[in-house]
């Protein structure tokens, strides 16, 4: 299949314009609560138990890594603040949303999809339903709240792994890997990870909402767009998190 500079000028315009329309309709009422706690307990029921697995070895691993390092430069009493510095601001977003991304994702995409191979979305446009509002904007606003409740375990779990592999596989000291926690890190070092995963929650349910409601031919089109949708949140979310985290640097003073 060709692809040209503007169609992807085009389809860009198209996900944009559908992020307007789901700030648009936000405030509209009624709300649709029984979509949105559906939705919301899904995502969470597909995305609890991997997040957590997966991030053990993340804390892990970085934990080992910046033990061996902060031992090499004889700083090993750094060595929890560091490890909960990386966990905290970069390993536990970018889990959360790899894993909301691949799950949940995939989910409304291959739903939406479904609804449109079937005609339900023309239908609900026929009876004037905006789908937007029925069908996205529950789904974004779910997506948004798990993705921020996942970063909180995430973060914890993450640390508790970093914290067990450095005190007894590295043989570190657990009160200095405890007390210097408040040396580097600080509470908007928490804050700025959880709007990392709203954003992320958001952009995820977006792109999938986009891809789902312009799949096209048939089941094949429907598991095209979900891949399609896969790939280019995980290339919007990369991008995103770099601003964001060059933002916050220069936003909040670092302690040193």
């Amino acid at each position: 299949m060709s692809f040209s500079p503007a169609q992807g000028l085009r389809h860009s315009g198209a996900l944009f314009a559908l992020a307007l329309d789901v700030l648009r309709t936000l405030p509209r009422r009624p709300f649709q609560w029984r979509e949105f706690i559906q939705q919301a307990w899904f995502v969470a029921s597909v995305t609890i138990l991997p997040a957590a697995l997966v991030s053990i070895p993340f804390g892990a691993v970085i934990a080992l890594q910046i033990g061996s390092l902060t031992r090499q430069l004889g700083a090993e009493s750094f060595a929890g603040a560091a490890s909960v510095l990386a966990v905290l601001r970069e390993a536990s977003p970018i889990v959360t949303a790899l894993l909301i991304a691949g799950a949940g994702g995939t989910a409304i995409c291959a739903d939406l999809g479904s609804r449109r191979i079937r005609e339900e979305i023309d239908a609900m446009e026929v009876l004037g339903i905006d789908p937007v509002h029925r069908l996205v904007v529950p789904r974004v606003l779910a997506t948004m709240l798990v993705a921020a409740l996942l970063n909180g375990l995430v973060s914890v779990v993450g640390v508790c792994g970093g914290y067990f592999f450095n005190v007894i596989l590295q043989d570190g000291t657990p009160g200095a890997y405890l007390a210097s926690f408040t040396t580097l890190a600080q509470l908007p070092d928490l804050w700025a990870a959880e709007l990392k995963a709203l954003v992320f929650g958001a952009i995820a349910a977006i792109v999938a909402a986009h891809k789902g409601l312009n799949a096209k031919g048939g089941p094949k089109g429907v598991g095209d767009a979900v891949n399609q949708a896969v790939v280019i949140t995980f290339m919007l979310l990369f991008v995103t998190n770099f601003v964001m985290t060059a933002a916050y640097f220069q936003i909040v003073p670092q302690r040193g």
